[in-house]
C-alpha cells in the first residue's frame, strides 16, 4: 500500500511537472521580445535610422565617392547569397562578434540592415555596447529595397530587379499561419 501511495505521488509531481512543462506562455514571451527588441532599437538615437529613400541617397552617395560608409547586411549566408544590395558588404548578425576584427575605426559610420527591422536592432544595440560611435540602421530593410523598386544582385543573375515581392509559404495550418516549428529564415 505504502509503494503505491509513493508511486501515486511520484506520479501525480511527474505528470503536474510535464503539463507544466506544455504551458503556452507565447504571449508572455512575445511581449518580452518586443520589450527587448525595442530596447535595441532605441540604442541609436532615431535620427540615425533610415527609411528607404534616406538609405537610397546615402548608397548612392557611398556609391559615388562622396561619401566613406560601412553598408553592411547582416542577413543570413543563404539570404544574401540569394540576392542583396549590389556592392555592399556582409556580416551575418550571428557573426557580430566579428565586427572589431575587421572595422578597427570606431568612429567608422556603420549602416545595419536586415531582412525588414528585427536584425539590425539586436546588432546595431551590440555595435554601439562595443563602442562604436557612428552606427546607423537602415530600418525598412533589403524588403523595402525591393519594393521600392531598387535592384538587388547575386553571383548567378548579376544585377537584376525583382518585379514582385510577396511572402509565400507552402504549409499552412487551419488558421493561415506558416506550420513550421523552428527554421532559420523562410
Amino acid at each position: 500500500m505504502r509503494k503505491s501511495i509513493i508511486f501515486a505521488v511520484i506520479l501525480a509531481f511527474v505528470l503536474g511537472s510535464v503539463g507544466f512543462a506544455f504551458a503556452d506562455d507565447s504571449a508572455a514571451l512575445e511581449a518580452k521580445e518586443k520589450e527587448v527588441w525595442s530596447k535595441a532599437c532605441s540604442a541609436v538615437p532615431a535620427e540615425r535610422q533610415l527609411d528607404v529613400a534616406q538609405f537610397k541617397k546615402l548608397y548612392d552617395d557611398v556609391m559615388a565617392g562622396k561619401e566613406k560608409a560601412y553598408l553592411i547586411d547582416t542577413r543570413t549566408h543563404p539570404e544574401f547569397y540569394a540576392f542583396h544590395i549590389p556592392y555592399t558588404d556582409h556580416i551575418h548578425s550571428g557573426h557580430m562578434y566579428t565586427f572589431p576584427k575587421i572595422i578597427t575605426d570606431k568612429n567608422a559610420k556603420i549602416v545595419v540592415w536586415c531582412r525588414t527591422k528585427k536584425r539590425q536592432c539586436y546588432v546595431g544595440e551590440k555595435l554601439v555596447e562595443y563602442g562604436y560611435t557612428n552606427v546607423w540602421l537602415y530600418k525598412e530593410g533589403i524588403v523595402g529595397w525591393i519594393k521600392a523598386g531598387h535592384p538587388v544582385c547575386n553571383e548567378f543573375a548579376g544585377i537584376f530587379k525583382v518585379t514582385e515581392y510577396h511572402k509565400h509559404f507552402t504549409e499552412m495550418d487551419k488558421e493561415g499561419k506558416p506550420m513550421y516549428r523552428v527554421r532559420e529564415f523562410h
